[in-house]
């Protein structure tokens, strides 16, 4: 068989963590919803990632980390086809780079990809649908602005979330910062929204997660009591897993209910 020429999601978080410890699932697929990135799908609508999104995805990390541009200026220069490259620390105003040194690899070279080249082999990595649990600090840093641009909600709405305590940031300053979960779940309050369910319909589904958290407490507490990193790591395994089955157990739940009311009395 014909060794296939593209990453999956998991593949390329595994390939870039190295260099990027911050990066998650997560925040790969925010910077798709932004049109940053746009991997090719599957027909079963898995990512396929080559080696020129990979690069496009790496550029994008590292003006995020070396020149902390925002993503209205990124956007801009990935539109115009000529981002800066890796050595850029200037002005955000200033001409960008010839488009070739969009795909300079960590070595620093400015050759184009020019082919969807096999990639290399990377170490196993989780699934396409992985749920992420990460103690580290956040890879995704909007402001409340930019949250209700990336939602479509208006801040109104938004303070709604908040108050019932489905929406929360961290406040440095005057401004309070939102992570990628606070960007789905606004996206989610927004499709409800489309069918007239509000905010306050929708603490149901923080009650039922504390009570769900709650459960998972009592099996890991044992753990965390041991106070040392092999345990703690353990911790995490056993939550990312119990998570897992919780999600799927759900999504069976909710399918038996649905069946159910559709077949009447």
């Amino acid at each position: 068989m014909a060794e296939r020429s593209y990453l999956s999601i998991g593949e390329v978080l595994a390939l870039l963590k190295s260099e990027f410890p911050d990066i998650t699932i997560s925040k790969i697929r925010f910077l798709e919803s932004q049109g940053l990135i746009a991997p090719e799908r599957t027909p079963s609508g898995y990512r396929k990632f080559y080696e020129p999104d990979v690069e496009r995805l790496r550029w994008i990390l590292r003006q995020q980390r070396e020149n902390f541009l925002p993503l209205k200026v990124i956007r801009g220069r990935l539109s115009q086809d000529e981002p800066g490259d890796d050595d850029e620390r200037g002005a955000v105003e200033e001409a960008a780079p010839e488009p070739a040194k969009v795909g300079a690899s960590a070595s620093r070279s400015t050759a184009t990809p020019t082919a969807k080249a096999a990639p290399q082999p990377v170490a196993p990595a989780p699934p396409d649908d992985a749920i992420e649990l990460s103690a580290g600090v956040s890879g995704v840093s909007v402001t409340i602005d930019e949250l209700a641009g990336a939602t479509g909600l208006p801040a109104h709405r938004l303070a709604e979330l908040e108050r019932y305590g489905l929406l929360t940031g961290r406040t440095v300053g005057d401004t309070s910062y939102y992570d990628e979960d606070a960007v789905v779940v606004a996206k989610l309050a927004a499709g409800f929204l489309d069918f007239g369910v509000e905010a306050r319909h929708l603490k149901m589904y923080k009650s039922a997660a504390e009570r769900e958290v709650g459960l998972f407490e009592a099996v890991v507490l044992p753990m965390l009591k041991q106070r040392n990193p092999q345990a703690r790591k353990q911790a995490l395994v056993a939550l990312t897993e119990m998570s897992r089955l919780g999600q799927s157990l759900r999504a069976a739940m909710v399918r038996q209910a649905l069946k159910a009311y559709l077949a009447g009395p």
